[in-house]
């Protein structure tokens, strides 16, 4: 069986908050002929555990059959020095032949951003080992840094990681991308269109087993993820007071499920509007969103109007989880692809508009039953068609395959 060894700096095991994506893959790789060992950080993103005993410098753990390489890395929070302090010291980390010394020798190498930093480690060792190299692109860095306002376009830091980044993309045997339009950006930096495979974020279908909505006086909305700039909770909440004062709207409740560093001004936000018809919630391990979303009658998922950031597509792992949990899910979204509408599984409403998401909240409200079971069962289908972990991992694979040959 061939070995591919997968670069992501911020990869998260099974069990704990936030996306699994590739020990998802990494599971369902071996009825396709590969195996994957994950190379990451021991310090959690968001939360900032740390995994690793004090004494510890690395630790090989193995989850379901799927090998975890932790790195020491250090503590750090917000996006300022000390979170460039812990992407070096990963880098220098995944370097060090002796930290790789247990993992079984590899036929490719996948270096996978949020941060091009991991992507270039992962070229040096496809290098080091003379075996095939796979730029995965979850964040298009500087793009995304610049269409969010956090980095100016002229910037010596945006020169410098555009020069990194096409680089990467010259050199990668294949580029695997999460967006479906991400070619749009990547071809006109000279970069062939065969180079490039979508292989999008997905679920894990088996965890989610559709249940009928439970009869109860409250309808429930939910939200589950992060709490921070770029998910747009505020407008939720703008919508909710909408909703409050309708006469059709006193038996509507939001359950917002998870954290983030918007979540305290959300709260005094809530408090402010002085709204009754929102629980804020603790974030849950991912093993539990299965159970919880059972509970819910339609979810909701809203972004920024930037119409820049998601021009070349969306591929938000709460929108698939919502699918497989056979709920119609209301989304206020303005992007090139939109997995809801394309299964007829929800509403969609633009962003940033307050009053036509509660507009859209109060309609599904008022829906019969069996008109939102129908939408949850059709949102059901199509991610069952496209986006299972074990279908995306058989793509992963030919797209190794097409890369190292077959044995």
């Amino acid at each position: 069986m061939k070995h591919v060894w997968i670069l992501n700096h911020y990869a998260q095991e099974p069990g704990g908050p936030g996306g699994t994506r590739h020990y998802s893959l990494a599971r369902h790789l071996p009825e396709h002929g590969w195996s994957a060992s994950i190379i990451a950080s021991s310090t959690e993103h968001n939360s900032g555990r740390q995994r690793l005993k004090p004494e510890e410098k690395l630790r090989l753990q193995n989850y379901d059959g799927v090998p975890f390489l932790w790195l020491r890395g250090s503590n750090y929070s917000g996006n300022g020095l000390d979170r460039m302090t812990n992407m070096l010291g990963y880098t220098r980390a995944a370097l060090r032949a002796e930290n790789l010394s247990q993992l079984q020798r590899p036929d490719a190498v996948i270096g996978s951003s949020v941060h091009p930093l991991a992507a270039w480690a992962g070229r040096r060792l496809a290098k080091r080992y003379n075996v095939p190299f796979l730029f995965e692109v979850r964040d298009l860095w500087p793009q995304t840094l610049i269409d969010m306002g956090r980095l100016s376009n002229q910037s010596p830091i945006s020169h410098a990681l555009r020069g990194l980044e096409k680089s990467l993309y010259k050199s990668a045997a294949r580029i695997v991308v999460l967006l479906p339009r991400a070619g749009d950006y990547i071809e006109p930096l000279g970069i062939p269109r065969d180079k490039i495979v979508w292989i999008s974020n997905g679920v894990e279908l088996d965890d989610f087993v559709p249940a009928a909505p439970i009869p109860r006086d409250v309808f429930t909305l939910m939200y589950f993820g992060a709490h921070g700039g770029a998910n747009g909770l505020d407008n939720v909440l703008r919508a909710m007071r909408i909703v409050q004062d309708d006469p059709a709207g006193g038996k509507i409740l939001l359950r917002l499920i998870g954290d983030g560093p918007l979540k305290p001004a959300l709260v005094a936000q809530a408090q402010e509007l002085g709204l009754a018809n929102i629980r804020f919630e603790d974030p849950v391990p991912k093993k539990m969103i299965p159970q919880l979303a059972a509970e819910a009658d339609a979810f909701v998922i809203c972004v920024r109007d930037l119409p820049l950031l998601y021009r070349y597509g969306v591929s938000m792992n709460k929108i698939f989880d919502y699918m497989a949990a056979a709920r119609p899910t209301i989304i206020a979204m303005d992007a090139p692809n939109n997995p809801i509408e394309e299964a007829q599984g929800g509403l969609t409403v633009r962003p940033e508009e307050p009053a036509k998401l509660a507009a859209a909240i109060l309609d599904m409200a008022r829906l019969p039953t069996d008109e939102r079971i129908a939408m949850g069962k059709a949102a059901r289908r199509h991610v069952e068609e496209a986006y299972g972990y074990r279908y995306l991992a058989g793509k992963l694979a030919s797209t190794l395959d097409s890369c190292v040959g077959k044995a």
